[in-house]
């Protein structure tokens, strides 16, 4: 097909201010960041908030395993098409779309828990109705990126995005938590609907390109097609795309599925356990966030990633070997920390390994990989209930730890790769 291109009024790359926060000088960036980190302050709430419920009405680890599932479901069946949709139709319309959506089924949600908790299939229907729009928020927010940003500053404007991903993930279990105890879990879905009002009103001050919707006449799965032929020829982006798979499959499931059991049944506590926990992987992700931002043009990203995914794995281990509260928060957050290192890296070589006239495609076929997540939680939850959740964590954990190992020794694509390489791919192809 031919695509039509999106012109970018991002400021010229030899006019671009030099730093970690540097992407926050742009008007259009930093009421970007705003509006995400207020939808994922949102969706920290909803996880912790369906997550409890669920527990505390079944008391099954593979039950919770089921929610996030059913969480995935649309996002493994819409995926692909919403990376369609971003790059044929408007962005803006894309962005109200969403956060419409989303604040009205919060809104409706927390009036049906008005009426009654005692209900579990109201807490499934909530996660596959936000599923729906999380399949398209996903790469309409990552596509996004490298569209109001110079290409120089890419790397740190992904840092920064994860960054407000962590901070939210650090704040909003803990306000989660505390909403449970303070005004019942209702009062935590009126919160949600409030932030994606907010995120409504940024999209409303957001500057974007002129854009141009694509009128070929090539169908949306012809477009697809040309995503999954692109991926098919790329040996760097499917190695990146690989090891985007490590997170979901082992370790996300660890910070997912698990803390309830974790709070409830390893060390004795409530809502407010629940939200330390989750709260010190996201304050360990602030840290790591704001640190890869400041890496600049740090050459060796391809080896940093493979180090912090190692640590990371060793971190998880050391939590799930504890048995003091305390010790295993500061174990949590430096897992939080060496995640975001690696999650940020991953994601800014593999998004300069995509031209711009796929990104959005290619990107939603990348998002697949949150639909591993289920996966990964249903084993977690089953292996919590037949094992313990110690166990399970010390397994899954030492399997990432072994990918880390293995792939070091046998990939060079992965271990050698270079900044300056992804930066130069990313220039030829915008020619």
């Amino acid at each position: 097909m031919t695509q039509l291109p999106i012109q970018t009024t991002a400021e010229p790359e030899r006019a671009a201010p030099v730093g970690a926060f540097a992407p926050l000088r742009l008007p259009n960036f930093a009421w970007f960041i705003t509006g995400t980190t207020l939808s994922n302050s949102a969706q920290w709430i909803q996880q912790v908030t369906l997550s409890w419920l669920v527990y505390e009405l079944t008391g099954s680890g593979a039950m919770l395993g089921t929610l996030n599932l059913v969480r995935s479901i649309a996002t493994l069946g819409l995926a692909p098409m919403a990376g369609v949709a971003v790059d044929r139709f408007s962005r803006r319309g894309l962005l109200y779309a969403t956060s419409g959506w989303l604040f009205t089924i919060s809104l409706v949600f927390g009036l049906v828990l008005l009426v009654d908790t005692t209900l579990i299939w109201p807490l499934y229907i909530f996660a596959l109705l936000g599923g729906v729009a999380q399949a398209v928020s996903m790469p309409l927010s990552q596509t996004l990126v490298f569209t109001l940003v110079p290409r120089i500053l890419a790397p740190s404007a992904v840092a920064l995005v994860q960054t407000g991903w962590a901070v939210m993930r650090s704040l909003g279990p803990a306000v989660g938590g505390f909403l449970i105890l303070w005004f019942g879990p209702a009062g935590n879905f009126f919160v949600q609907a409030g932030a994606y009002a907010l995120v409504a009103l940024t999209v409303a001050k957001l500057n974007l390109p002129s854009e141009r919707v694509d009128v070929s006449a090539v169908t949306a799965r012809g477009s697809l097609a040309e995503g999954l032929r692109y991926i098919a020829a790329e040996r760097t982006t499917r190695a990146f795309i690989l090891m985007g798979w490590v997170l979901p499959l082992f370790i996300i499931p660890t910070f997912s599925a698990l803390p309830p059991i974790y709070a409830k049944d390893v060390f004795g506590g409530g809502p407010d356990t629940l939200g330390l926990l989750l709260s010190a992987v996201g304050v360990g992700g602030i840290v790591g966030g704001f640190v890869t931002a400041s890496l600049g043009h740090l050459e060796r990203r391809g080896l940093l990633q493979l180090m912090a995914l190692l640590l990371l794995s060793l971190s998880l281990i050391g939590f799930a070997l504890s048995s003091d509260l305390w010790l295993a928060l500061v174990f949590l957050m430096l897992a939080g920390f060496f995640e975001m290192v690696y999650l940020a890296t991953n994601q800014t070589l593999l998004q300069l390994s995509i031209p711009d006239a796929l990104r959005g495609r290619v990107t939603g076929i990348v998002s697949l990989n949150s639909g591993l997540m289920p996966i990964g939680a249903l084993v977690a939850g089953i292996g919590a209930d037949l094992v313990g959740p110690r166990l399970i964590t010390l397994l899954l954990s030492g399997s990432a730890a072994a990918i880390a190992v293995i792939v070091f020794l046998a990939s060079p694509t992965v271990r050698d790769y270079r900044l300056s390489r992804a930066m130069a791919a990313q220039g030829a192809s915008d020619r």
